[in-house]
Formats: C-alpha cells, structure tokens, sequence
C-alpha cells in the first residue's frame, strides 16, 4: 500500500467525526433532552480523557520497566507539562476571554417609566412626579443571559474540537509510524479503530450547542470536523516520516489536560440542567459507549 493511499485511509480516520456532528443542528431540544446529551457526551470525554492518559503513560511505564530511569524521568516531565498546559493554558485563556466579553458588553439601560396622570388629593403627600418608577428593561437580562450561554457554548465546543484535534493528531502519528515500518495490517487496523472512536467524538464536539439550545451553521460545524479530524490526516502525514515517542506523549499531555478543563466546565453546567437521574443516566450511557468502541477495536486485534 502507498504512502498517499495511507494518507487517504488516514483522513477517512479522522473525517468520521463528521458523523456525529449533526446532533448540533437539532432544533429546540426539550430541556431534559438537552441535559441527556450533555451528560452523554461528559462520559465520552470521561473515557477519553482515561484513554489518552493510558496511551501517554505506555512510554513512561516501559521506560521503567527497562529501568531506563533517564527517559522516564524526562517522559514524565513532558507528560507533566503538557498536562498544566493543556488544562491551566485554557483556564487563563478562558479567564482573559471573560474580561474581553465583560469590556465588550454595553451596560444594561435603566429604563424610567413616565409619570401617570393621576388627582392628587390633599392627604397625598409624595407629588405626582415621583411615582414614576426607576426598573430594568424586562427582556434585557433574559436575553443577555441567552446570549452569554450561547456563546459560552461555541466556546466550549471549539475547546473540544481542540482536545479532541490534539488526541487525534497523536493517534494519525501512530497509524503513519505503522504504515512507515511496514505493518500495514497494523495500520489499517489503527484506522479502523480510530474511525470509530471519532464517530463518537463528534457527537462530544456539538453536545454543549445542543444542550444550550445553539443551532449553528453547517459552515461552523464544518469547521469545529476539521479542527478535531484533521489533525489524524496531518499525523499520519507525519508519522511515516520519523518516529518520536516523545512527542506523542506531548501531544496527548496537551490533549488530556484540555479534556479534563473541558470535563470540568460541562459538569458545572450539567448538575443545573436536570434532574440527578438524567444526568447520571447520560453519563453512564457517554461512558459505556467510549467502552464499547474500545471493544470493537480490541476484539479487530489492534
């Protein structure tokens, strides 16, 4: 097999998180539904943070197990580091975007209500001027509100479709670092099983638009499948040209720490969104279907 067919194969992998990106445009989910696939899609991530960190440790742990304790040592501080990156980098730049947006936002006006005409009789002592009454516009803060959620939730799908990207460029690394020694069957076999991890990472990427009621567009969904697929067509392009464990395990620190900051805002958000049940039962449901693909891949023999 070629070096471009595999590039090809590779891209496939990575385009078949397109599939559960849909979900995103469904219209005017009810809201249990909407807290259902927010919590469905924190167990998908709950598994995939435990995947990557398992793929990440794999170097480290044979480095000790060879008593190479030089390269686990570095291992562990790559891994280290691009754990604090991935999740303490987005913190911040989270913080920086919410002073950006607080600059940004007009005051809310005061709207101050005329004076009604009234009698004014002798015994009334305050005059008719001040019964005019100082409130907020109604709509104003319901809309405001609406409109911060909404935006917060493109935020927090474009910062998946950034973990998940990182993820899926280290896994195109080791589909083009198989094709590059030769194990083909192997790398078909990586692309198979990754194809159908990404399926479900999709569905991750579009939960937040979907549990806040945002209905983008297809040309923004079109982008958040190019920033989480992509990057396995650019690693497989990669990795059949050298082979560097280290920066996998960096790739994947990055990846982790910006799941597990991602996992922690959607869970701050799903508690307030139904009831306990649902939310539990949403994420048990994320988390066995990240098993069962998991499955279906060990039982392909890869």
């Amino acid at each position: 097999m070629s070096a471009s067919q595999i590039a090809l194969l590779g891209a496939i992998a990575g385009f078949t998180i397109f599939l559960g990106l849909p979900i995103g445009r469904l219209r005017s989910p009810a809201p249990r539904m909407r807290a259902l696939l927010n919590a469905t899609a924190i167990g998908i991530l709950l598994f995939l943070l435990w995947d990557v960190l398992t793929h990440a440790w794999e170097p480290l742990d044979e480095a000790i197990g060879k008593q190479s304790y030089g390269l686990a040592v570095v291992d562990g501080v790559v891994l280290g580091g691009g754990l604090a990156v991935g999740l303490l980098g987005l913190v911040y730049f989270d913080r920086w975007m919410a002073s950006r947006r607080a600059r940004m936002s007009p005051p809310v006006a005061a709207v101050v209500s005329p004076p009604v005409p009234v009698s004014v009789g002798a015994g009334d002592a305050a005059p008719a001027a001040e019964r005019g009454a100082t409130t907020l516009a109604p709509e104003a803060g319901t809309g405001a509100d609406r409109g911060a959620w909404g935006s917060h939730a493109r935020q927090l799908a474009l910062l998946i479709a950034v973990g998940i990207g990182l993820h899926n460029f280290a896994e195109g690394l080791a589909i083009g670092n198989s094709a590059a020694q030769g194990e083909i069957a192997l790398a078909v076999l990586l692309i198979i099983g990754f194809g159908l991890h990404n399926a479900t990472e999709g569905f991750g990427i579009v939960a937040p638009l979907a549990a806040a009621g945002t209905r983008p567009s297809w040309r923004y969904l079109a982008a958040l499948g190019l920033i989480g697929g992509g990057p396995t067509f650019l690693g497989t392009l990669i990795g059949q040209q050298f082979t560097n464990d280290l920066i996998s395990v960096a790739f994947l620190a990055l990846a982790a720490g910006s799941i597990l900051y991602v996992v922690i805002e959607l869970l701050a958000v799903g508690r307030r969104m139904g009831p306990k049940h649902i939310f539990t039962w949403g994420l048990l449901a994320g988390l066995l279907l990240g098993f069962a693909t998991d499955a279906i891949v060990t039982a392909a023999g890869v």
